[in-house]
């Protein structure tokens, strides 16, 4: 499957960026496209003298001295898991600016830039960060919407050909995730307990975060159960969505919000594994809506530092608040058939001075609700985008 909007976000960083940084979680795509923009003759070089796989030891071996065998190169270089060499990052500043610079950098990591922050701050004002997520429901289509909803979107699972297959497929990738990825990332977590944290984290999806409360009933301290939502939100399996602050003469709520980014792991992690499953799910509405975000994150391009939530205690609340070309864009996302006005609505919209509420519920449809309100069902968002106003 050919991600035209990636490979087209990819191709113009490197027209005027020395080095694109692909991030995002394992197996979400990231080698493919790769290879595919390296396949599309738009920039020269040698496939393989120019693709480094940092995971396989032959290719780790050609990078003994790294300055003397990528200096020598041109056109396309690719360095793939980057964030077990981070000793890469100064030299790649060394020949990013060289003058009539030879050779683009695609640098691909399975971990967040927090993660990887030597590459934030050695190549700053160098290096052009996409974040390449699992397929979303603007490629595969809104015809595909409850399948992907269902198995989430990487593709192993995605395109599985039975239930069976993708969710064993998830299962393992749990497996590795825990027992593989996160010590090769330097991180020190006994995968039990992580695997016991995360299963219990699945019950905050859509939820405050309370580090306290999370750590009693695992026997952990606050610091370390905070760790370890770190080291899920910096591999891209769970999203911490801040609150927002208005200058308000009222008690706002200050914790995150905790949403696993993928519907499929967040599935089995409850045990859900298909569809009739989940219509009946306690967690039916939660796992709609953290689905729903995502494709609506996705759908709007607005960057991660302009997505917020918004709320006050016992009043008013707003599922996702985003500032994108100077308007102020207020989601409320609910998984009905029946969308009514609500006084909370009427208070963020008076409180935030929004330019639009929408409010996202399953299917095609699209109307107005109120002044400033309008409805608008999923499928109809991603295939339109969202009313200005």
């Amino acid at each position: 499957m050919k991600r035209e909007i990636y490979i087209d976000e990819i191709t113009d960083a490197l027209r005027y960026s020395p080095v694109v940084a692909l991030l995002g979680p394992r197996q979400s795509g990231k080698t493919t496209l790769a290879r595919q923009v390296v396949r599309s003759g738009l920039f020269s070089g040698n496939e393989g003298l120019n693709y480094f796989d940092l995971e396989d030891p032959a290719q780790v071996e050609r990078l003994a001295f790294p300055k003397l065998a990528l200096e020598r190169l041109q056109g396309l270089v690719v360095i793939d898991e980057v964030q077990f060499r981070p000793d890469l990052f100064p030299i790649l500043r060394i020949l990013a600016d060289r003058e009539k610079n030879p050779a683009r950098f695609l640098i691909l990591g399975s971990a967040s830039r927090d993660l990887i922050r030597q590459g934030s701050e050695t190549l700053a004002g160098r290096i052009h960060f996409v974040e390449v997520a699992p397929f979303h429901l603007q490629e595969v289509g809104t015809e595909s919407a409850d399948n992907l909803w269902l198995r989430g979107g990487f593709p192993p699972s995605f395109l599985a050909e039975s239930e069976s297959q993708s969710w064993s497929w998830r299962e393992n990738y749990l497996r590795t995730f825990m027992e593989r990825d996160i010590p090769l990332l330097g991180l020190r977590v006994p995968p039990l307990t992580l695997r016991r944290f995360w299963v219990m984290l699945a019950h905050y999806h859509g939820q405050l975060f309370n580090a306290s409360e999370i750590g009693k009933s695992l026997g952990l301290s606050d610091k370390t159960v905070s760790h370890y939502l770190d080291i899920l939100a910096g591999t891209f399996m769970v999203r911490r969505l801040p609150p927002w602050f208005e200058n308000l003469r009222k008690r706002q709520i200050k914790s995150h919000k905790i949403y696993f980014r993928d519907s499929g792991i967040f599935h089995r992690l409850l045990g859900v594994a298909e569809k009739d499953m989940l219509m009946s799910h306690p967690k039916l509405g939660a796992s709609w809506e953290g689905f729903a975000l995502e494709q609506i994150i996705r759908q709007s391009r607005a960057s991660e530092e302009d997505l917020f939530f918004w709320g006050v205690h016992n009043q008013a609340e707003l599922d996702l608040l985003f500032f994108h070309r100077g308007r102020r864009y207020g989601v409320e996302i609910k998984y009905t058939d029946t969308p009514k006005v609500t006084a909370s609505q009427n208070q963020a919209l008076q409180h935030l001075a929004l330019d639009s509420l929408t409010l996202v519920v399953p299917g095609n449809r699209s109307y107005p609700l109120a002044d400033r309100i309008n409805v608008q069902g999923l499928n109809h968002l991603i295939e339109n985008g969202l009313p200005e106003k």
